[in-house]
């Protein structure tokens, strides 16, 4: 297990972790989404922790199946739906205004 761990420190990037377990992905879903991919596979690693209990080759196929899962999620909606990091979760409560209004309020010629 502490091989799998240290293996998986090594890792940087995005495709570095997909390249690792051997899961093809979309690369414009990728461009767009890494951060909360990383972020959702971290989540589920740290709430799933029983990974680390099994045997080395188990753990890698829950860990690639984890990373799977939290791929699949970012191929049907955003980061701004999945509220991951906080600067979304404060964005959902934040009142949308029309760019009319705010033209209304401006000073005449500005």
């Amino acid at each position: 297990m502490d091989a799998l761990t240290s293996e998986l420190s090594r890792l940087s990037s995005a495709e570095e972790f997909f390249a690792y377990f051997g899961l093809d992905y979309d690369p414009r879903v990728l461009s767009v989404n890494r951060l909360h991919i990383l972020k959702r596979f971290s989540q589920y690693l740290e709430a799933g922790s029983r990974w680390r209990e099994l045997p080395e080759a188990d753990a890698r196929a829950a860990c690639r199946e984890l990373l799977d899962r939290a791929y699949r999620e970012f191929e049907v909606s955003s980061g701004v739906e999945r509220g991951l990091f906080k600067v979304f979760e404060q964005a959902r409560g934040v009142q949308k205004v029309p760019l009319s209004r705010i033209r209304r309020a401006l000073p005449a010629g500005t």
